[in-house]
């Protein structure tokens, strides 16, 4: 079992954040030693999937939704399964976006490198976009 401090310093969140999700009812088998919440390794794994979930988008109201689900027993599976695989589908859109957000960091990194060592940007624009070095050719590809 650990204290709501424990698992607050093991997860980086505040401790009002624990209570909040406790109060709406994220943790309901959460035991209680004197009035003191004491978490379990149940809980322990519920906040890894609500920490996933809170990453990928979804809302505390939709969290608490899957995990009503969770106690509802295997004629949710479907919904469960779906919750996840559009949150997913949500999560790798944004990674093809910071693909491409980092690919225009790179370029412009690289193009302002050699701008600086060619004392002008007139020989980079000369570079672009077919003599570009390959790495730099993919992500100005990727950006444009």
């Amino acid at each position: 079992m650990y204290s709501i401090g424990e698992v607050a310093k093991r997860f980086n969140l505040p401790v009002s954040t624990l209570r909040y999700y406790d109060k709406e009812g994220l943790f309901p088998d959460i035991q209680r030693v004197s009035g003191i919440r004491k978490f379990s390794d149940n809980e322990i794994e519920a906040l890894r999937i609500i920490d996933c979930l809170k990453k990928s988008g979804l809302e505390i109201k939709d969290i608490k939704l899957f995990m009503t689900w969770t106690k509802l027993g295997k004629e949710t599976y479907p919904a469960r399964k779906e919750l996840f695989d559009h949150q997913r589908e949500i999560v790798e859109a944004e990674i093809e976006k910071l693909e491409r957000v980092l690919d225009m960091l790179k370029f412009k990194s690289w193009y302002y490198d050699e701008a600086i060592k060619q004392g002008n940007e007139a020989a980079v624009n000369a570079q672009i976009p077919d003599n570009l070095p390959t790495d730099i050719h993919q992500s100005y590809l990727n950006t444009h």
